[in-house]
């Protein structure tokens, strides 16, 4: 199965970062395309995107400002299929993806991405204190994952402190 496309550039506001695309991304091509997945509900819950946009408009997000990326490129059914070597590999090209690209934000969508990236056990929801790429502040957010217990509310709420906390780098 293909590994999905990012979609990146410089000058991004924000860069939502998923642990690795699904089977369904895999086969559409496309960020968070799983109809569980609550990804594009909650950015239009939380104010980030002007509407609710669909997975097969994942590329126009960077009109907004917007770029997609994930730590790990191969799809899966679920992130527990993820190696320790596949995170690790992920974890060096995704810092160069941010340091060649330097959005103002890097949005790790779930925790446990932002904890393998920063190699950190204890990671508070919103805006870290330290960053790991300078000039790139990390903020993390919920995964949207169905499977997260969390409910679209609650998650959205954490998604608006993208937009209402500046923090300067």
């Amino acid at each position: 199965m293909n590994s999905i496309p990012d979609h990146l550039q410089g000058g991004l506001h924000i860069v939502f970062i998923g642990f690795n695309p699904s089977i369904m991304s895999g086969e559409t091509g496309h960020h968070y395309a799983n109809p569980t997945n609550r990804f594009w509900k909650i950015l239009d819950q939380s104010g980030v995107t002007p509407r609710l946009y669909r997975a097969e408009e994942d590329g126009d997000l960077i009109k907004l400002g917007y770029g997609m990326t994930n730590i790990v490129a191969r799809p899966t059914k679920d992130a527990s299929e993820i190696t320790k070597d596949e995170y690790e590999e992920g974890r060096i090209i995704l810092k160069e993806k941010l340091e060649t690209y330097r959005p103002r934000t890097a949005c790790f969508v779930g925790k446990g991405v932002y904890q393998q990236f920063a190699k950190k056990k204890k990671v508070p929801w919103g805006w870290q204190e330290e960053s790991v790429v300078d000039g790139v502040r990390d903020f993390v957010a919920p995964s949207s994952s169905g499977l997260v217990r969390m409910k679209v509310e609650e998650i959205a709420d954490i998604y608006k402190k993208l937009l209402i906390e500046a923090r300067p780098v």
